[in-house]
């Protein structure tokens, strides 16, 4: 594991989204009353691609250190933008930047200066959208990543690796994924192999909230153990930037979360796609 190579706009790095939008994702988000996954998922990603987006923001334009995709898989597997990025596997983070499908118009709570909140209205813009049917082709989804990603590294061979972040509720109905997770691991350019983050929210009542475990020993299924086994360890940096989100983790931290909040799934996000060497 090295993981060391600088991050620039002559050697970007690239992030792959691979999102579970089987019909149980129109259940509701664990802890939220009235959000469902898929809509909670949705979210998350569009503001870290906003967040991607601001941070390759320069005085001279958005500097494409990143390629980035999204792949849902449920009733059919497929690239998951909007608008005029709709089919495309991957995308330059200028291009992201240029081309969200809409703009919505939202509130958030601000601080007044007086002790007290009120409403601000701001834009939020959208590129990729919820929805939910079907079943949950794993395996496939799994191996659809692995020749996207083969494509892109053969194009950038001395690329910071690629990281996959996998959000799933659910367990794969086209076989077990087990050696569709080994496979797309096994990829790598010279500074290090694929990182795969798996992010599971479970329905199992016995599930805790979970994050970045060492061990597979008190995860409650077979399922939440399959996954854990089949996620990355974390990088060093990876994990100093789980310490700003409070987590204390040890050497053999896994890219995994269990049961995740909304919140949890923004700080893991975080934790996966943090810029670490931008030049």
């Amino acid at each position: 594991m090295v993981y060391t190579a600088e991050i620039s706009r002559n050697n970007p790095s690239c992030f792959l989204f691979l999102i579970d939008q089987s019909g149980s994702m129109g259940d509701n988000f664990p802890g939220e009353i009235a959000k469902k996954k898929a809509d909670g998922v949705a979210d998350a990603i569009n503001k870290l691609l906003q967040n991607l987006v601001i941070r390759c923001a320069k005085e001279e334009g958005v500097r494409d250190y990143f390629h980035v995709g999204v792949i849902g898989y449920g009733t059919s597997i497929g690239p998951g933008f909007g608008g005029s990025l709709a089919g495309k596997e991957l995308a330059a983070i200028s291009e992201i930047a240029n081309s969200p499908a809409r703009i919505e118009e939202r509130t958030k709570k601000v601080d007044d200066g007086a002790g007290g909140l009120v409403d601000q209205k701001v834009k939020f813009p959208i590129w990729f959208e919820p929805t939910f049917s079907g079943g949950t082709p794993m395996c496939q989804a799994l191996n659809n990543a692995k020749g996207v990603l083969q494509r892109w590294l053969a194009q950038h061979p001395n690329s910071f690796p690629p990281a996959v972040i996998h959000i799933t509720d659910g367990e794969s109905t086209d076989g077990d994924p087990s050696q569709a997770m080994s496979d797309l691991k096994t990829l790598s350019s010279n500074d290090g192999s694929v990182l795969l983050f798996n992010l599971h929210i479970s329905s199992n009542p016995s599930a805790q909230s979970t994050a970045f475990p060492d061990s597979s020993a008190n995860l409650p299924d077979q399922y939440s153990k399959l996954l854990f086994d089949g996620a990355s360890v974390l990088t060093p940096f990876m994990r100093s930037v789980a310490g700003e989100h409070n987590f204390s983790l040890s050497d053999g931290a896994r890219c995994f979360v269990l049961n995740a909040d909304l919140v949890l799934v923004i700080q893991a996000l975080d934790i996966g796609t943090r810029p670490s060497n931008l030049r």
